[in-house]
């Protein structure tokens, strides 16, 4: 018989994760919102049995929630090596900061922030310039992976070690691409890191555009922006405003002047 689990998420993250939980556990429900958390507990408290798992709710969860979970508590998958990058945007700043190695731990899930002990921890060391969703999958894998052969046997957890740091939420005030201020690399990590949101603009012919896709050139290319180091941002796909995303020939063959 299936572990029951009662999973907490939403976006990306969530979405990877619970595509390997329900491989091997029997999900219950899929809480969402705060409204949510009122049928947690009714089937909390008529099913002592179930697990609860968590990947990026984006909701707080009160005492008489976590209480109902005890001892092991709820699992929260979070995708950095904590007490780094705790909050809510782990992913996009390690991308913005230029990190070449991802990470994912699984830990207890307590009031403070991300502050709760941890069961597990791996870090993975993914292609260059792999984009935001692609590592949103490869570390909900592992730790759902981890979750799948542990979650009947779990170890005791450890208490985080170190110094935390904390992430930022974006808005669109980081939106715009600024060259005259920033590196090519900088902004190859701004358009990675933002893809979803805030995403990166920049005008080209007068026309407002979303860049999407693009890589480092030591020399001008088809469609590129002079950054601030000398390098070039060079631009792969691009999506004007009202319009699909195009590749950079596309768009120049419609709106090069």
């Amino acid at each position: 018989m299936k572990t029951k689990v009662i999973f907490f998420g939403n976006g990306p993250l969530a979405d990877y994760s619970l595509e390997v939980l329900k491989q091997t556990f029997e999900i219950v429900f899929h809480a969402r919102t705060k409204e949510d958390l009122e049928t947690v507990k009714n089937l909390k408290s008529e099913n002592p049995e179930l697990k609860g798992v968590l990947a990026s709710f984006g909701v707080i969860i009160k005492k008489d929630v976590l209480d109902l979970f005890e001892p092991e508590g709820i699992l929260n998958i979070h995708p950095s090596l904590l007490p780094k990058y705790r909050g809510s945007s782990p992913i996009e700043t390690a991308i913005l900061n230029g990190d070449r190695d991802f990470s994912v731990s699984i830990m207890k899930l307590v009031r403070k922030m991300d502050a709760g002990p941890v069961y597990f921890q791996e870090t993975l060391k993914l292609p260059e310039n792999i984009s935001k969703d692609e590592i949103y999958q490869e570390l909900a894998t592992a730790g759902t992976t981890w979750l799948s052969e542990n979650l009947e046997h779990l170890p005791e957890p450890k208490e985080q070690e170190g110094e935390p740091t904390f992430t930022e939420k974006f808005d669109k005030s980081r939106s715009e691409l600024k060259p005259e201020e920033k590196t090519a690399e900088e902004l190859n990590n701004e358009v990675r890191a933002f893809k979803n949101f805030p995403k990166s603009r920049y005008d080209f012919f007068g026309i407002d555009c979303i860049i999407l896709k693009t890589h480092i050139s030591e020399k001008e290319e088809f469609l590129s922006i002079k950054c601030k180091d000398g390098k070039f941002l060079s631009i792969d796909e691009l999506q004007p405003a009202g319009k699909k995303p195009m590749d950079v020939k596309s768009f120049l063959n419609g709106y090069r002047r």
